[in-house]
């Protein structure tokens, strides 16, 4: 979805009147931003575009980390699977289960005392944010197709 559309939808569940009103920007100019760009360039970029240049130009997510958070998320990169050739499913699952597992063990480990120190809430977040980046890669390459074929076993012919 480009950001033209997303501010398109968003504007569907307010006031475009309201949203200029509250930003000080002219009305027009709000549904300027829920169009699709011009080819010769004419026009005024949305906010979403700007922002993207920012954090690209930047180099930092420091921008999403802090809009994650202000709606009660937080933001994960996805790691980038292009190229990737994953041997085999089991080996990549069993990883995921044993990430998981770990996770775990750290919640069981850090809730032992009935609370949860500052640095294991660190932990244990660092932990999830790493088994969601490693699950997404997986699914990823699922939905690439990037997974060699896995041999299947041989059943040896029923003696008769």
């Amino acid at each position: 979805m480009e950001s033209h559309e997303v501010l398109r939808q968003a504007l569907q569940k307010t006031s475009p009147k309201a949203v200029a009103a509250d930003l000080g920007v002219s009305l027009s100019l709000v549904y300027k931003w829920a169009e699709k760009p011009n080819d010769d360039g004419s026009g005024s970029k949305n906010p979403l575009d700007r922002l993207l240049q920012i954090i690209d130009l930047s180099g930092d997510n420091g921008i999403v980390e802090w809009l994650c958070r202000q709606q009660g998320g937080s933001f994960v990169k996805d790691p980038d699977v292009r190229g990737h050739q994953i041997d085999h499913v089991l080996p990549a699952t069993q990883e995921i289960i044993g990430q998981f597992s770990d996770l775990l063990n750290k919640i069981s480990n850090a809730a032992f005392d009935h609370s949860v120190t500052k640095a294991e809430a660190v932990e244990i977040r660092q932990r999830w944010d790493k088994l969601k980046s490693y699950a997404e890669a997986f699914v990823r390459s699922c939905e690439n197709g990037d997974f060699k074929n896995m041999p299947r076993p041989q059943v040896p012919p029923s003696a008769s």
